[in-house]
């Protein structure tokens, strides 16, 4: 026992100097603890998925090596100019107003900090195509695998969505829905339509549910729902002109973004239906430009934007993880109204 201690002992004094010259990081505790940098963060920050005497091994690790990860991340932060790599999943359209207004407001409130934006692609693997100092991941999706990725190099990062055990934030998503549906349904609406898209956007998916518990809870049945190729508002067109097509005649249609709504209103004057007179349409996200008069489901992107800088600076000093969920609010304009 002695002797193994002792030798562990050395690999941890001589883990350190290779690596660093000196300072500890969270690699020399990896390396003298023979585990991986993912399992030293989630030992480090009380997450689960590590075994009690692995944690107990982690810990000792770093108390011995006198790691500090907040002098760690304060040298970090503290740089002239730290990379922060800003990911969109892969598959996801980078070029749509939610995200051209999102990178707009995160860059103001990132101005002066020292840190600096970068943008970078994402692989067919799912994975950021570069490393940086620090990653927020846009586009979250079921089995994200840039977490795990993020983790494995211990990178400090955002999620702009929500998982179990990380550092995220999201609007409210699911209440969304559920206030589109209630709108809907004060009016007097029961033949309903959701018109989504991408179905492994954890957003869309959220609206969706929300959507549907309501209905389902008011009318003891699902809306239909119709599925767009894509978030643009050519496909909500293609979406709703099909729909309508095939002899659906819904009086109410919730639209998982104002860009799918913005398609549906054209598609519906191109085929005569008259909004809101024959059917009311609701948005989400409350984008400026998309359609001053759309009745829509409200997100702040610029508070979204401000606490992804705030949850950031925390993880580049250290501190403990936690989760935001932001609230969203309907606003009614002229695209909804009582059913006739």
């Amino acid at each position: 026992m002695a002797r193994a201690a002792r030798a562990r002992q050395d690999r941890q004094r001589s883990a350190a100097p290779r690596a660093t010259g000196g300072r500890v990081t969270i690699h020399d505790v990896a390396q003298a603890a023979n585990v991986s940098i993912g399992t030293v963060s989630r030992a480090l920050n009380g997450r689960g998925g590590v075994h009690p005497e692995t944690r107990r091994r982690v810990l000792a690790t770093a108390t011995e090596l006198a790691y500090d990860p907040d002098r760690a991340a304060r040298e970090l932060s503290n740089r002239r100019s730290v990379a922060v790599a800003l990911s969109v999943a892969h598959g996801y359209p980078r070029l749509t107003p939610f995200f051209v207004l999102f990178l707009q407001r995160f860059s103001d409130h990132l101005a002066d900090s020292g840190l600096r934006v970068q943008d970078v692609p994402t692989g067919s693997d799912g994975l950021p195509e570069r490393d940086a100092d620090a990653f927020v991941l846009l586009g979250a999706h079921p089995d994200d695998p840039r977490i795990a990725h993020a983790e494995r190099l211990g990178r400090p990062f955002v999620l702009v969505g929500h998982h179990p055990g990380v550092r995220c934030v999201a609007p409210d998503d699911e209440a969304g829905g559920r206030l589109a549906a209630e709108h809907l349904l004060r009016l007097g609406h029961e033949s309903l339509l959701h018109v989504s898209a991408m179905p492994h956007s954890q957003a869309y998916a959220d609206r969706a549910r929300g959507f549907d518990e309501a209905v389902r809870a008011a009318l003891q049945r699902s809306s239909a729902l119709a599925v767009a190729d894509d978030g643009t508002p050519l496909s909500g067109y293609r979406a709703l002109r099909a729909h309508l097509e095939a002899g659906s005649c819904p009086t109410g249609i919730f639209a998982a973004s104002d860009e799918l709504a913005s398609g549906c209103m054209t598609a519906a004057a191109d085929l005569g239906v008259r909004v809101p007179s024959d059917v009311s349409i609701v948005g989400f996200d409350d984008l400026p430009e998309v359609g001053t008069r759309l009745t829509t489901i409200r997100q702040d992107i610029d508070a979204l934007a401000r606490e992804t800088v705030t949850l950031l600076r925390e993880a580049l000093q250290g501190e403990r993880i936690r989760s935001l969920r932001l609230p969203v609010s309907l606003v009614s304009r002229g695209t909804t109204a009582e059913r006739r």
